[in-house]
């Protein structure tokens, strides 16, 4: 038992992912009995954690950015290019997989339809008009997605322009948010049991064919993050500041390695820190703000992800991919990505509230749980990698880098201290 609690979450995952594949080939039908309630305990604790994680997190993550001058200086600017490179990663996502097209094969394949989900009318200005709660309690209390993410933002912006007025309210919600996220470990302490128990379930049903579709996944996810990662930033670097992009890649060599490695944003960001200052020789006032607030919510990996997991998600439930569906849930894509990407667990999570706010089942999200550990790795590394070129695109439009010394500079100091 003790070998057992000292293994790092992802390990358990997949040691429930191969117990739970086991049972269901092995023992079959007879073991629903007692894995049927946990899974289902499993996904009520993850609906449960919908609500609150996405309130909580992004009006938390809105007002770290301290004041409103820092939102329109250095913050704005950040932000902006943060919010438009996961409006971009978004839509490669969903570029890649409807070119790919994962889930098509899968049809009906877990028990619903496009007749059996919630019916949503995709006129996009009736639903744009219906993002705006008219009691934010109620949408709440409903987990009514797009508005708790309207009223999140709108709280979130009034509380940083009103400042040092309300700094009790926000210390409130930074304290809540931390405590959610609390709660959220707790959660995904229970998942490798809660995931082994669905997936047990699940491979009662599986077939070369569904082994195939989620082979479909995989690849749509890595070549999108490839794009974005090889193409992207490296078009942004050399169109918006002429940095030499192999010898950038070259000088995040040490963040590249720890982001795939740990697969966490948060256990990168000293190296990020420590590379930003010596390898790329940038001012500590912006890489330092702009790294912290990147780790948190800036996340083009789970971008991608989102934008897969929209089109593999509709193909299994057989629902019409119109482009009004396509641009709302891309936008609920891009908000969630950078609202909660410093969730433990985020890519079970995330999954889990894109799902209930397409009105489809969470009966898929085994299947994300158990290749998320694979497609885990390029999301960190992309996210990581796009916090890097923010910072460093900023700093060299704003004069605060010395592009020709970096171009031509010979050799990096890469060291791992902080």
């Amino acid at each position: 038992m003790k070998w057992w609690f000292r293994q790092e979450l992802y390990v358990k995952i997949l040691i429930g992912i191969i117990c739970g594949l086991a049972l269901g080939f092995l023992v079959g039908k007879e073991v629903s009995f007692i894995m049927k309630p946990i899974g289902e305990a499993f996904l009520r604790l993850l609906k449960m954690l919908i609500a609150p994680v996405v309130f909580f997190t992004i009006v938390s993550g809105i007002t770290k950015m301290e004041s409103v001058s820092n939102l329109r200086s250095v913050g704005g600017k950040l932000l902006l290019y943060y919010f438009i490179t996961s409006v971009i990663s978004v839509a490669i996502g969903l570029g890649i997989a409807l070119v790919i097209n994962p889930g098509k094969e899968l049809v009906g394949f877990l028990g619903a339809s496009a007749e059996t989900v919630k019916k949503s009318d995709f006129n996009f200005i009736n639903n744009m008009l219906t993002w705006i709660p008219v009691n934010p309690f109620e949408s709440l209390a409903k987990t009514d997605v797009m508005q708790i993410l309207f009223f999140s933002v709108f709280l979130g912006t009034v509380l940083l322009i009103l400042g040092s007025r309300v700094e009790k309210i926000t210390h409130i919600f930074e304290e809540a948010s931390t405590i959610v996220l609390k709660i959220t470990d707790a959660v995904m302490m229970f998942s490798p049991y809660g995931i082994m128990a669905l997936i047990s379930e699940l491979v009662q049903s599986m077939s070369g064919q569904t082994l195939a579709e989620v082979g479909k996944f995989i690849l749509a996810d890595y070549v999108a993050l490839a794009i974005v990662c090889i193409i992207v930033y490296s078009v942004q670097l050399k169109l918006m500041s002429k940095i030499n992009v192999l010898k950038f890649f070259n000088a995040i060599v040490p963040s590249i390695l720890v982001a795939a490695s740990t697969t966490s944003s948060a256990a990168t960001l000293p190296i990020n820190l420590n590379v930003a200052e010596k390898n790329l020789k940038l001012p500590e006032k912006i890489y330092g703000f702009g790294l912290t607030i990147g780790s948190s919510v800036n996340s083009n990996g789970m971008a991608v992800a989102l934008g897969v997991i929209i089109v593999f998600s509709a193909n299994i439930y057989g629902l019409e991919l119109t482009l009004p569906f396509i641009l709302k849930f891309g936008l609920v894509g891009v908000l969630l990505s950078m609202g909660t990407a410093g969730v433990k667990g985020a890519g079970i999570v995330l999954s889990s509230v894109i799902l209930d706010t397409m009105g489809l089942p969470l009966t898929v999200v085994p299947l994300f749980a158990a290749i998320w550990p694979i497609i885990d790795i390029g999301h960190t590394t992309v996210n990581v990698v796009g916090d890097m070129v923010g910072v460093t695109l900023i700093a060299a439009r704003e004069g605060e880098m010395d592009v020709e010394a970096f171009n031509n500079a010979d050799s990096y100091e890469i060291s791992k201290d902080k």
